[in-house]
């Protein structure tokens, strides 16, 4: 069975981030690699599991988030 999250593309001007949950695991301060987004938001309706899955994968945008959120 193929793995259909791959080939989810998501348009990030449509994901809410006032309504991002995250996971901010501080144990490995700077760098945060442990910490994820439990759930979000995305064009008026909450992300699908494969498509968090996704949003996940972009470790720079999640790093990003963090630094928002501890900063």
């Amino acid at each position: 069975m193929p793995n259909d999250s791959k080939q989810i593309g998501l348009d990030y001007s449509k994901i809410d981030i006032d309504s991002i949950d995250m996971h901010i695991d501080t144990r490995d301060y700077p760098d945060f690699v442990d910490s994820y987004i439990l759930k979000a938001d995305y064009d008026g309706r909450p992300m699908t599991d494969a498509e968090l899955d996704v949003l996940n994968d972009d470790s720079s945008f999640v790093y990003e988030e963090v630094l928002k959120r501890i900063y």
